[in-house]
């Protein structure tokens, strides 16, 4: 626990997790098709970004996960899904949640986050030994992507700039391939943020680097409408590669019309030996 936490520590709070476990046959067919495969396979958690909860992995992603023999965990950042309200949330508050649900994983696990939760699970890298890390869509924040977000949607972003609640259209969201009645209804269902989070995000947050030096993929979209590919590459530059990029999909690849394609690449990564 770092001095901070000692002299003001985070809110206690209740958390949301949802799990799924592989089943026996799952993990039998990742057995014969991969030699890295074993009883031995880490956790995978979730962790969704600002407005989202565990509900957005479970839509598709979290089975999909245990079907391909890792147990998988999406956890639900406080004030958001079914965590415990927080209304004076700030960044180390969402990283205490996620260090505190992966500390109490059976295993060292694997860190996923998407939007401002890759964000998040980059500062609880810094703080947690991950098994590996991997940042999608990552948003670090910045006047760069305040004012892309503020030029494609002015009504829905303004109002954020100065401590009011940020609104992302479902076209910022999602590709054009995803129907509008499923895009309309995952939008529906974002959440409020509180002020102080949203504020922290008009700089651009830069991360310690992670401990134990795991290693890290970046994934997104080059046509994300949230996202630039220049704030993209800088976030993948900074660990020391390049971004696994699937053309044609918006924000929430966990949610669009091919999210398969993203997660099966992410976990074909895990399954490459070291």
């Amino acid at each position: 626990m770092r001095s901070d936490e000692w002299s003001s520590p985070p809110k206690p709070v209740r958390r949301e997790v949802l799990t799924e476990q592989p089943t026996s046959s799952s993990a039998i067919a990742s057995s014969l098709s991969s030699a890295s495969a074993s009883d031995d396979r880490p956790p995978v958690l979730f962790v969704p970004g600002y407005g989202h909860g565990a509900w957005a992995f479970a839509q598709h992603w979290l089975e999909h996960t245990a079907g391909r023999g890792f147990p998988a965990a999406a956890m639900s950042l406080r004030g958001h899904g079914g965590s415990g309200p927080d209304p004076d949330a700030r960044l180390r508050d969402y990283v205490h949640d996620v260090t505190q649900v992966a500390a109490g994983l059976p295993k060292q696990a694997i860190l996923v986050g998407h939007g401002t939760g890759a964000l998040v699970v980059a500062m609880a890298l810094a703080r947690y030994p991950a098994r590996a890390g991997v940042l999608v869509a990552p948003v670090f924040g910045g006047l760069a992507t305040a004012l892309g977000l503020l030029r494609r949607n002015p009504a829905g972003t303004l109002p954020g700039l100065f401590g009011g609640h940020v609104s992302l259209r479902s076209t910022q969201l999602f590709s054009r391939s995803l129907p509008a009645s499923a895009a309309q209804s995952f939008a529906a269902r974002l959440q409020r943020v509180p002020a102080g989070a949203q504020r922290q995000l008009i700089r651009r947050q830069e991360p310690e680097p992670p401990v134990g030096t795991p290693p890290v993929l970046v994934a997104g979209s080059p046509d994300d409408r949230v996202v630039s590919a220049s704030a993209l590459e800088w976030v993948a530059r900074r660990y020391g590669g390049s971004p696994l990029l699937f053309p044609g999909m918006g924000h929430d690849l966990m949610l669009d019309a091919r999210w398969q394609e993203p997660i099966d690449a992410i976990l074909d990564w895990l399954e490459k030996p070291a």
